[in-house]
């Protein structure tokens, strides 16, 4: 049996690989690992459980909650927001643990579990181990200890979660929105609400699209994976800039007043750029993955700045950033972490301050990224093969090695198992878009050839 959780928590299609019962039996587990149930006489353990608008998510959250309750622990229920907000809120009340319902860009039939320690900081691989070794055992006829009467925890709704959020997010801008006109596309996840109010509050003119969640339409043909309706909505209305977030809003992608779209690599250059100019860009490093675009690296060279590459995935950026005492970090796929601000990625947060940026600068948003020049890079996911035997095929070191030759010092070849979905990823970047597509194209045939 293959390990449970991914790179990013426990991810599947709802109600067939994560049931009602899985949800409930690591949720307890959970409680005797993050909050230590039965181990201090006395202590109400807390724990604050949130969702996006997923229809599964309802029962989800049911089970959840009902296996925290089970164990002891009080709930706090703050429905649907962000999952920073909910790593936001678990850290500010000082809850001994959080949970988080989404699958974030996935498709509105899947969902995930992902959980907050203390302070609201993601995970340890050690820790998301000793929960699930902690489930197996039980789950396999180790009976759990159960309190009774009064010692079962209580359920609560936290209304108040979303104003405290908001709030905290206005009130980190280094400066005002006044004069702006931005788009928002808010995917019908769990941003629908949160950022047009976060940014109306900091002082934009705020259209919305993507606003109106019903359970089924999350990331349907919107958000940070579908540019289009964002793009076209921008130029329509004139508008200063646009944000689009993914179903669980820890990413943001930008488009800017001409309708071209502005990725993570590119957000991070601009804030980078203006932290430093703040005195706040500490060690003057920014982190990125090895996935960032080369155009990325060049344009902090030139700029004096800094770069640490870490692994692909959010997590692996924050672990070097905490390790090192980086304060910007970020993905090309627009997961960007402040950490003064946010103990994982903040895609409200991240727009407010990019929009903040073009604000203080009086520079358009085309204007400011131009800071990089984004080299072609082409990406193909390859579905349907073992990916587990990408660094160890002789077929595939044979085929990348080949590619690499081919592109010399003006490329580079990247082939990744993704962390959440059931394939290969393919990257290759080069100086001509023709040739990045070509060898491309061919590193997927090996891969379909050795793996599948």
């Amino acid at each position: 049996m293959g390990r449970l959780f991914g790179t990013d928590g426990v991810r599947g299609v709802a109600n067939a690989d994560l049931t009602a019962e899985l949800a409930l039996g690591l949720s307890v587990a959970a409680a005797h690992v993050l909050a230590e149930v039965g181990t201090f006489e006395g202590h109400r353990p807390v724990a604050v459980v949130g969702r996006d608008p997923r229809a599964s998510g309802e029962f989800l959250e049911a089970a959840v909650v009902a296996g925290l309750a089970s164990a002891g622990v009080d709930v706090l229920r703050v429905g649907v927001l962000p999952t920073p907000a909910v790593a936001y809120l678990t850290g500010s009340l000082g809850a001994d643990l959080g949970v988080m319902l989404s699958a974030s860009h996935n498709p509105m039939p899947d969902n995930g579990i992902k959980f907050f320690a203390r302070g609201g900081h993601k995970l340890a691989d050690e820790l998301e181990d000793r929960i699930e070794k902690t489930y197996r055992s039980h789950s396999s006829g180790e009976p759990w200890e159960r309190p009774t009467g009064d010692g079962v925890g209580r359920v609560t709704v936290y209304d108040e979660g979303f104003d405290n959020y908001v709030a905290h997010l206005v009130g980190v801008l280094p400066n005002r929105l006044d004069g702006l006109k931005i788009v928002i596309d808010g995917a019908h996840g769990a941003a629908a609400r949160v950022s047009p109010e976060a940014f109306a509050r900091a002082g934009a003119e705020v259209i919305t699209i993507g606003t109106e969640p019903d359970g089924l339409n999350i990331n349907d043909g919107c958000g940070s994976t579908h540019l289009g309706l964002l793009r076209a909505a921008v130029v329509e209305h004139g508008a200063d800039l646009g944000v689009a977030h993914d179903g669980d809003a820890d990413r943001c992608l930008a488009v800017d007043g001409e309708g071209n779209e502005v990725d993570g690599d590119q957000i991070l250059a601009v804030l980078a750029l203006g932290m430093r100019e703040a005195g706040v860009l500490r060690k003057n490093t920014v982190v990125a993955t090895v996935m960032s675009n080369l155009g990325f690296k060049l344009a902090m060279e030139r700029e004096g700045i800094d770069l640490v590459q870490s692994a692909v995935g959010d997590r692996y950026v924050l672990e070097e950033m905490k390790a090192h005492g980086y304060a910007l970090g970020g993905e090309q796929s627009g997961h960007v972490i402040v950490l003064d601000h946010a103990t994982t990625g903040d895609g409200t947060l991240t727009g407010l301050m990019l929009a903040a940026r073009v604000a203080t600068t009086g520079r358009t948003l085309a204007d400011l990224v131009g800071v990089m020049e984004r080299l072609p890079q082409i990406l193909i996911n390859v579905p349907d093969v073992d990916k587990s035997r990408v660094a160890t095929s002789p077929e595939l070191t044979t085929a990348v090695a080949e590619a690499e030759r081919e592109l010399g010092a003006t490329g580079r070849v990247l082939l990744r198992p993704s962390g959440t979905e059931p394939l290969v990823r393919v990257m290759v970047e080069a100086a001509d878009i023709e040739q990045a597509r070509s060898v491309a194209e061919r590193l997927a045939d090996a891969v379909k050839s050795a793996l599948g």
